[in-house]
Order: C-alpha cells, then structure tokens, then sequence
C-alpha cells in the first residue's frame, strides 16, 4: 500500500464534486470524510484508489492511496479529477459573460470524468432517451450483474465479457431489444481492438466524432457526453441535451424551452469552455 499527497492551487470545490458523483449509485462516497474510492482497470488489473480531501476550496489538498504502479494510477487520478485544469481562468472567464451569478454559485467546481473510457461509453448509450433516475438504475443492475466487486467497489465487466453477452441476457435486466444490441456492438468493437481509446487521446473532437458516429447507436448526443465525461474535452455543448434544456429555461427564466437555434447563439460567448458551462447549468437543477 502506497500514499501520496497532492496540493493544488485553487479554486478546487471537491466537495461540490462528491456531491454530483454522489447521484451514481455505482460510486463510492462519504461525503463526511470528503473521500471517493476509484476503480482502476487496466487489462486484467485492477486497482481501488482512494481519493480523500484534506484541503479547502481554496487551498485543495488530497491524500491518495492505493496499490499497484504508483506512478501510473496518480496520472490517471490527476486526469479523471482535471488536476491540471486551471479552474480560476474559467471562472474569470465566465465573469465576462451572463453566466456569471451561475458561476459563483457554484465556484470551483471541476469536471470530473467517468473512470475509463469504455466504461463512460457503455454508460451514454444506456442512459440514451431515459429518466435519469432509471438509467442509474439500469446501469447498476448491468455492473453488478456482469461486472467485479473488490474491496466494496464495482468495476464494469471487459469488454470481452460485454461482447460475448447475449441479447437475452440484457432483456431480464429490463434493456430494450434495440439497446442491448448497441451495448453488445461497443463491447466487440473494443474486444476487436477497432476502437481504440488510448489513439482517442491524440485525436481531435472531429477525428474522434467521426470515427464514433459511425457505430450503431451512437448519435450526436452520445459522442459529445462522451468528449466530455471520457476524454475531458473542454468545449462541447450538447443542445440535444434535455437538462440543459430545461436549465437554461429555469436560468434564463423563459416560458418554454429554448429552441436549437436559440441555444446556438446563446453559446458562442461561453467558448472556448462550453463543457464548464455544461457541467454548471446541469449542477443548477440536480
């Protein structure tokens, strides 16, 4: 067993951030202790990381502890909580524009990404035209059915095991016939090595987008989600997005929805940080 301190220059609200992880019920939070446990996969290794803060908003600092190769789990621990990510640039950004109030509400709040990849993608088709709720749900009877326990943490089935999964199988979890079939398609298309995340990295939002919107099932919304939650792409701004939808309405204070249109035009001042604008007009109606 290894430990590891990191501190960090703020604003870093890591609170706020247990408190959105806290709505998956697949993860591990006290939010009393201000501790997450993290499930780490690589191949067949597995590794639960925990991740605890002992600092404050504006002096963050984490105590890290786990086993396996130290130096690889703290650089995909600093990149799944944005620990590079300088959180006070995009707040003065933002300060500039007519999200600001939004922005001190909830100041510091970092994007954090789903734990790997495959598992971020696995997650947007189920969630697909679903209750955030029940997709929740859904997603945790498909882990605990299919995937491993270690030391009280859940980590998502391989994508062997995913690929050799049968339509049946996913129907007595309450998947539809249509959704099942794309999860099964993801899990041999990594199984194959034809999707490839570790190239995702090096690739543009363009490259990665078209390579994606190729895959049955995946649309346009299911490509920007995973920009964002799986690789931590800082511009995108999914307007299909029925939450944020429904958060610029309340914000904005509009009878109705606003329209494709009206949200285009709405973004282009919140550039070259539409996902932190995302991310924070999600947080205002969770």
């Amino acid at each position: 067993m290894w430990q590891e301190t990191v501190t960090l220059s703020g604003p870093y609200h890591f609170e706020l951030a247990l408190d959105r992880l806290k709505l998956d019920p697949l993860h591990v939070v006290d939010l009393s202790n201000k501790t997450i446990k993290v499930p780490l996969q690589e191949n067949t290794n597995r590794a639960v990381i925990e991740v605890k803060g002992i600092g404050n908003l504006h002096k963050p600092e984490f105590l890290i502890k786990g086993e396996g190769n130290q130096q690889l789990l703290m650089e995909r621990i600093s990149e799944i909580f944005g620990w590079h990510t300088d959180l006070k640039k995009i707040h003065d950004h933002f300060q500039n524009t007519d999200l600001k109030d939004l922005f001190r509400t909830h100041f510091g709040t970092p994007l954090v990404l789903d734990f790997d990849p495959f598992s971020c993608l696995l997650k947007c088709i189920i969630h697909q035209q679903l209750n955030l709720n029940f997709a929740f749900t859904l997603t945790q009877r498909f882990v605990q059915t299919f995937g491993h326990e270690q030391d009280g943490v859940w980590f998502y089935p391989e994508p062997e095991v995913v690929a050799n999964l049968t339509v049946e199988e996913l129907r007595e979890l309450q998947f539809s016939r249509r959704k099942a079939e794309y999860v099964i398609g993801i899990g041999k298309l990594i199984a194959s090595g034809k999707l490839d995340f570790h190239k995702m990295k090096q690739q543009s939002d363009e490259e990665i987008a078209s390579e994606l919107i190729e895959i049955r099932g995946v649309g346009p919304w299911t490509v920007q989600n995973f920009l964002m939650s799986g690789l931590g792409r800082p511009n995108l701004f999914p307007v299909a997005d029925i939450g944020l939808q429904n958060a610029l309405k309340k914000y904005y204070q509009l009878e109705q929805k606003p329209t494709t249109a009206e949200m285009e035009q709405m973004k282009t001042p919140w550039e070259p940080y539409l996902t932190y604008a995302s991310l924070y007009l999600w947080r205002s109606i969770e």
